[in-house]
């Protein structure tokens, strides 16, 4: 079959690899029909995220046909159209049974080398590195999906492929961002980042009653995106230098009630803080740009909440704790657990409440995934979200 394969720091390769087999009895064999490029993706590209090595299959934004299921499968059946959750999960463990889903015990199967990192393992991930278990990904025509019983939301004829693949990773983090910033009617919502995290972190932030969101980037037509189908108001922060007294401009100086961190690991900030940051960076001295981090701690309003949806991956250098402490903030944060939303955020997609294809710019064949990569980290042809089709 062919796959996208992680050759090194910038390189992908499509490639032609074997196809996938079952391995377990609750394994279950998908036909790619559409997936995608995640922001996270590209933390793996630019060679953020240690243990790649090279012919690694990436992807774990996708959905397809059921082609085979193992003996121990009942809840899927071959011709079923499927939309896969990127964290993997046993369904068994305490972890699953509490609905922690992106915590599982029991679906790493290289747990020493998350233990080794942070303390203990986390579930594993499609496509994304040998620390999250060294699965293939989903960036290809086939993918072994285990514990099938367990991930696969089954979908009905009527919804297009665009409509429901992003039930499979963005889609629930952003909902899982604003519910952990506890957003309710009435509330002031910051989001850092007008990537596909925090257009969908705005979307479900006006969905559970936000009365003013503000969207901060400097892409004009991503914060162009965030105005027109998130109603929000933007802050385009290589104009507007100093986006904490922005914040407390338009907030009456309180500041917001919730700040979202869609951005993650690769901030970019204006200044000499963008530069010391990427210093820091070379030399080992941080291994994440964590500018927006600082910013939403200084932003945000005392006794508010800091909420991260974007990923972190090792250490960072110059966070205000102080401040965080001192104003009462509470941080909520984590690996989606995406199991526990797909049905709930599936239906708010029938109704009509959300239709999550808006985010979708372009849409390329497999083959053109390597192109599809370069323009999506460097935003070029307006690039915000990219659908391969195997």
């Amino acid at each position: 079959m062919k796959a996208l394969t992680w050759q090194g720091n910038y390189k992908v390769r499509v490639e032609n690899v074997p196809d996938p087999i079952l391995l377990n009895p609750d394994d279950a064999i998908i036909q790619v029909t559409s997936t995608a490029i995640c922001g996270s993706d590209l933390h793996l590209y630019d060679g953020f995220i240690p243990s790649m090595m090279a012919g690694d299959i990436l992807g774990h934004e996708f959905m397809g046909e059921v082609v085979e299921v193992g003996p121990q499968v009942k809840k899927l059946k071959v011709g079923d159209r499927v939309v896969v959750p990127f964290p993997i999960a046993c369904g068994k463990c305490w972890f699953c049974q509490t609905g922690l889903y992106s915590a599982c015990d029991n679906s790493n199967p290289k747990a020493a080398l998350a233990e080794a990192m942070y303390g203990h393992a986390t579930a594993g991930i499609f496509g994304y590195s040998h620390l999250m278990g060294g699965y293939a990904g989903g960036q290809a025509e086939y993918v072994r999906v285990p514990y099938a019983d367990v991930g696969p939301l089954i979908i009905e004829d009527g919804l297009s492929d665009e409509q429901v693949l992003f039930l499979s990773d963005i889609l629930p983090t952003g909902y899982m961002a604003a519910e952990q910033g506890g957003v309710k009617p009435g509330m002031v919502v910051a989001v850092w980042g007008c990537g596909p995290v925090g257009q969908f972190a705005i979307q479900c932030a006006r969905l559970m009653g936000a009365e003013k969101i503000i969207a901060i980037d400097r892409v004009r037509e991503r914060l162009e995106m965030a105005r027109t189908y998130g109603k929000a108001q933007i802050i385009n922060f290589d104009e507007d230098k100093d986006v904490v007294e922005a914040l407390k401009e338009m907030t009456a100086g309180r500041g917001p009630d919730v700040c979202i961190d869609a951005v993650g690991m690769e901030a970019h900030v204006a200044g000499i803080e963008g530069v010391v940051d990427r210093a820091k960076q070379a030399v080992k001295i941080e291994t994440d740009r964590p500018a927006v981090l600082r910013q939403a701690i200084q932003a945000c309003r005392k006794g508010g909440t800091v909420s991260l949806a974007g990923v972190y991956g090792g250490f960072l250098d110059t966070v205000p704790f102080g401040a965080a402490v001192n104003k009462g903030l509470t941080f909520r944060m984590g690996q989606t657990h995406v199991h526990r939303y797909m049905r709930p955020l599936l239906e708010h997609i029938q109704s009509g409440a959300i239709d999550p294809s808006f985010i979708v710019t372009h849409r390329l064949s497999l083959d053109d995934a390597p192109h599809a990569y370069e323009i999506f980290k460097d935003k070029e042809d307006e690039c915000v979200k990219v659908v391969l089709k195997p």
